[in-house]
């Protein structure tokens, strides 16, 4: 299987540029990252090529982070900073090589309605996914539990999937974190049998603590062996924030290449 170090969450430590070296280091030939907008494009496209890196996963622009925003698509007098950070997303995708872009909803305001949230969110869903269409690019959604993120918008499987079918843009999947489900107190790996065909992107932490494998209550060498067993052949994000030292989380990856008789990058 193919793990991807979240060098957002994982070697923060270090300089964001120096975090690639650091994963390549552990062993790790793919990485995924939340928001790289600080640095330049070709920046992160040098460190990429010269360490012979896959970036596979980035999150669209969402706001102002710093103020607790999630997301801009539910908001219907947000378009134009939608369409921005839209082409942003776009742009560093195809400098860096990157097939999917997730698009975060936004956490709901209480004065506005739920039901016309989910019209603006569609819209918007539907608006990306035909940019980015034009360039072979995926989008994704993903459910996010409420205990990590009060208020946000998207927290339900269900929900996620029909909007997926109701919107029937092929480019369209849904982002499947292991974590997330586990706090929503969800049947992992019977959520993910339920909704393969509709899962472009996995991603792990362990639960409750959203620490490396091994620190929680999740029985994560199961969980690989099920979903390589069940035909997922893409990566698996480690968006987890490491208990300690982030070059000293990946016991876990060591025992299971181990296992694997070297293999698991």
């Amino acid at each position: 299987m193919k793990f991807a170090v979240n060098v957002s969450t994982i070697f923060t430590e270090a300089p964001f540029l120096a975090r690639f070296a650091k994963a390549k280091q552990h062993g790790f030939s793919h990485v995924e990252c939340q928001f790289p907008y600080s640095v330049a494009p070709e920046a992160i496209a040098d460190e990429l090529e010269q360490l012979e890196l896959s970036l596979v996963l980035l999150n669209l622009p969402a706001g102002d982070w710093e103020k607790g925003e999630r997301g801009l698509a539910i908001f219907s007098d947000r378009h134009d900073e939608f369409r921005r950070a839209l082409e942003e997303g776009v742009r560093y995708a195809l400098a860096l090589g990157v097939p999917n872009l997730h698009c975060m909803a936004g956490v709901l305001p209480r004065d506005l309605p739920r039901e016309r949230a989910k019209e603006t969110y569609m819209r918007r869903i539907d608006e990306a996914a035909a940019t980015l269409a034009v360039h072979g690019l995926t989008l994704t959604i993903e459910p996010i539990n409420p205990f990590d993120m009060p208020g946000y918008f998207l927290t339900d499987i269900e929900e996620a999937a029909a909007i997926i079918r109701d919107l029937g843009r092929t480019n369209v999947k849904l982002q499947y974190d292991v974590y997330h489900m586990a706090r929503l107190g969800r049947n992992v790996t019977a959520m993910f049998a339920d909704y393969a065909p509709l899962i472009a992107h996995v991603q792990f932490a362990d639960a409750p603590g959203r620490h490396e494998p091994g620190t929680g209550e999740l029985p994560y060498r199961e969980i690989f062996a099920f979903l390589q067993e069940h035909g997922y052949n893409g990566a698996i994000g480690l968006e987890y924030i490491p208990s300690g030292k982030s070059s000293e989380s990946f016991v876990w990856y060591e025992e299971y290449r181990g296992m694997k008789g070297g293999g698991g990058r």
